[in-house]
């Protein structure tokens, strides 16, 4: 998949606009909400990053420029920016429906994939904050891009998530947990998966959350694993495991599997707000910049 099927560039302007949004306070990151880089009060030096045009060069490091020839603006401990976490589900499961092909109205559960936290990645470099992209395979952190600041970095990304392939299994609570070790400075955690996990998720949102991590999940399903156009006696075999069960799939067995489907992401969404955890049930049927400028932002996750 090319790096240009993602985004044109009158798309990439359009997310410039917007804002990622992290609300609760994190042990260590922020001291409060998230703060401006223009209105900090503290001198103890936290951090650098990169100068990106219009920021005050009365924030420059002069001894840093005359040294490497390179503008960096020098943050303070209250001003400490917003590190976002974009984590892509990758297993055999996202690799549906197997014979989707590119276009606007791409179902592919995976290309959804990397298209939202694509936008998502490119939103948080123009705001300057620090972006780290990962993938999520079997049981651990398998792949990982950043972290970066500004974006200059979204072409790097784009070339970067354009390689990605599906394939394995993925088990989200070890493989949360393993991030929750692994992640580096706890922020904004932006898991994009379709929940197919044996062993399910809480322990592994648990470790995130202990760890400091705001967490939000954008749940995506593709429509015809919503309703799918199935009959008969039939063979189904599990894309991860390959695991096979015989099936006589009828109006009333149709009927049992979409209450079990509801019932299952009405449970993950009462779960989620219990724990203060941002949900998001998205179908690849919808544009994904819809998911982005009105579903995100109805969670408070965009701005």
């Amino acid at each position: 998949m090319a790096s240009e099927r993602l985004f044109d560039e009158a798309t990439l302007r359009k997310l410039e606009q917007l804002t990622l949004i992290a609300h609760r306070v994190r042990a260590g990151v922020m001291k409060g909400e998230r703060r401006s880089t223009k209105h900090g009060t503290s001198i103890e030096f936290a951090d650098y990053r990169d100068y990106s045009r219009g920021d005050d060069l009365r924030r420059l490091d002069w001894n840093v420029y005359a040294r490497l020839d390179r503008p960096f603006i020098k943050l303070l401990e209250e001003e400490e920016d917003l590190t976002v976490h974009v984590l892509l589900d990758a297993s055999a499961s996202m690799d549906w429906p197997p014979n989707g092909a590119p276009g606007p109205l791409d179902t592919h559960k995976f290309r959804y994939a990397l298209r939202l936290g694509g936008a998502l990645a490119h939103i948080g470099l123009s705001t300057g904050d620090r972006v780290a992209v990962s993938l999520l395979r079997d049981d651990r952190l398998a792949e990982r891009w950043g972290p970066y600041r500004t974006r200059g970095r979204t072409l790097s990304l784009l070339d970067w998530l354009a390689r990605l392939q599906p394939g394995g299994t993925t088990e989200l609570n070890a493989a949360l947990r393993d991030y929750a070790l692994r992640g580096g400075r706890p922020g904004l955690a932006l898991l994009i998966t379709d929940m197919f996990s044996p062993g399910g998720y809480a322990d592994g949102l648990t470790a995130l959350q202990g760890r400091g991590y705001e967490v939000a999940i954008i749940h995506v399903l593709s429509p015809d694993e919503v309703e799918p156009d199935l009959a008969g006696d039939l063979r189904l075999v599990d894309s991860e495991t390959g695991a096979g069960q015989d099936v006589t799939i009828d109006a009333p067995m149709r009927e049992l599997y979409a209450r079990r489907l509801r019932q299952w992401r009405d449970d993950i969404a009462a779960y989620t707000l219990s724990r203060d955890v941002h949900y998001v049930s998205v179908e690849t049927g919808t544009p994904w910049e819809s998911v982005i400028l009105y579903a995100l932002r109805r969670a408070g996750v965009v701005r």
